[in-house]
């Protein structure tokens, strides 16, 4: 599914999102530098119930955040792989305990730990379509994969 998102729809957007997904834990973020990964994020996590305040996980690596759902208290991890270079790195930070927790997981830059993603995981590749929206495209793996290997012919 793909769907040109502006700012005063993120919210929309979001109720779209969830409906989309339905079961799944586990999403990679995919975009440039200032796509809206961080912002369509805090949009999604607010669709939860998150009352937390929502910021980029950029330096702290894991941001943490709680919401209820159906009486129970359950969790979303916000990780950000922008910093770290390699497997050992990502493994000290603890993102694979969050990855597999079964937890709500965002991933920004999942591109520099590719390892930690099965065919479970859905994709999310956000790219700027004109100024103040994006184009935001929900894929599964296979789907991600192939739209990949098309770019890179």
């Amino acid at each position: 599914m793909t769907v040109n998102v502006s700012l005063n729809e993120l919210d929309a957007f979001a109720t779209l999102f969830w409906n989309q997904v339905k079961e799944s834990f586990v999403f990679a973020f995919h975009g440039e530098m200032g796509a809206g990964k961080t912002t369509t994020i805090a949009a999604l996590c607010r669709s939860k119930g998150v009352k937390d305040s929502l910021s980029s996980p950029t330096f702290s690596i894991i941001n943490e955040y709680s919401f209820v759902e159906n009486g129970l208290a359950k969790k979303i991890f916000h990780i950000d792989l922008y910093r770290l270079n390699g497997e050992e790195e990502v493994q000290q930070t603890g993102v694979e305990d969050c990855v597999y927790s079964n937890e709500i997981c965002f991933v920004e830059w999942p591109e520099k730990a590719p390892f930690l993603f099965d065919e479970n995981t859905v994709h999310v590749v956000i790219k700027q379509a004109s100024e103040g929206v994006r184009l935001v495209s929900i894929l599964s793996r296979e789907e991600y994969l192939r739209s990949t290997m098309k770019e890179q012919l």
